[in-house]
């Protein structure tokens, strides 16, 4: 998948901070007076000195402040939810603008221990985040694709949990009306939307309007700063996504989608964002060809729990 949030530009002055992060070592600057400093810079902001020397240091620091974002500031950032954005000083004294992982909201405590962890998942250029000192986060984030690898090797067969199912009958008016519920399923599987789909399926419908295939001018022109997948891409993916039910319907000979009685779109879906869904049995009638069952189903951005990006009012038919 490829990284779909902002990165920053190295330059001159700043490429030998990258390059270390990079090599998974974290540099910053020392004068000849010995003050630490960060962010790079051409001279020393405590005495005015230009000798200015590149140094490893350990990583090691202390929560200095820390807010919990639960809305993202930019929709590429909606898989994060809630982010833990931090103030970290280093023992070295310096400041460093960092987002925290491996750790709860509720575990963070000003002052508490820090250790730097490698994020090289953008691929092109490695970030620099922290964890709790005694976290069991590792210390480096492999890169997408590695990432993807190395799960695929460590659990080549993700195991499935069945859950006991309660049978019921589409002939049995009564039971198929006791599944009528106003509360939800609990969450399928998460999907991801890449650009990659997003195109595919730009391909498929014909439909390849920019807000959907050029990122470069849903940066600059769309409201939502990124490209977005279209309304009716995310909701044909209900078909990736598994929704863990309790019950099976038995005892008929045929199925038939019968269309829907509502959908709607309420919220975006930025390329790059993990989906997930939930349902829910909305009513059920008895029809001449059979029972009709309507089957609400609400997908989300994960992050977004409280507002879906496609609503569905799905008919079926049972006959």
């Amino acid at each position: 998948m490829a990284w779909n949030k902002p990165l920053p530009l190295p330059t001159a002055i700043s490429a030998p901070y990258w390059d270390g992060l990079k090599a998974h070592d974290l540099r910053i600057q020392q004068c000849d007076k010995g003050h630490w400093l960060f962010f790079p810079r051409t001279h020393c902001p405590s005495c005015g000195s230009r000798n200015l020397a590149w140094k490893s240091v350990s990583g090691h620091g202390k929560l200095y402040t820390f807010t919990i974002a639960r809305i993202p500031t930019m929709p590429e950032f909606t898989d994060e939810m809630p982010q833990a954005l931090a103030v970290v000083e280093l023992e070295e004294g310096v400041h460093i603008n960092t987002t925290i992982v491996g750790a709860e909201p509720e575990q963070l405590k000003i002052g508490m221990s820090l250790r730097a962890v490698f994020d090289d998942r953008p691929g092109s250029i490695t970030l620099l985040r922290f964890t709790p000192q005694n976290s069991t986060h590792p210390s480096v984030i492999p890169a997408e694709g590695a990432a993807a690898a190395n799960d695929a090797a460590a659990a080549p067969a993700a195991a499935v949990i069945e859950v006991p199912k309660r049978k019921i009958s589409a002939k049995d008016l009564d039971a198929m009306k006791s599944l009528v519920s106003t509360e939800y399923s609990p969450w399928s599987n998460e999907f991801v939307v890449s650009q990659e789909v997003i195109n595919d399926f730009a391909k498929l419908s014909g439909d390849d309007y920019w807000i959907h295939t050029d990122p470069e001018m849903a940066k600059a022109k769309s409201p939502f700063g990124t490209t977005i997948a279209h309304g009716a891409l995310v909701q044909v993916l209900a078909s990736q996504l598994r929704i863990p039910l309790d019950f099976e319907v038995t005892d008929f000979t045929n199925i038939v989608n019968y269309g829907s009685d509502r959908l709607r779109f309420p919220a975006p879906v930025p390329s790059g964002c993990k989906i997930r869904a939930r349902s829910r049995v909305k009513a059920v009638e008895q029809v001449r060809s059979g029972t009709q069952v309507t089957m609400e189903i609400n997908i989300h951005v994960v992050g977004q729990d409280d507002r879906p990006s496609v609503i569905n009012d799905l008919v079926m038919l049972y006959m």
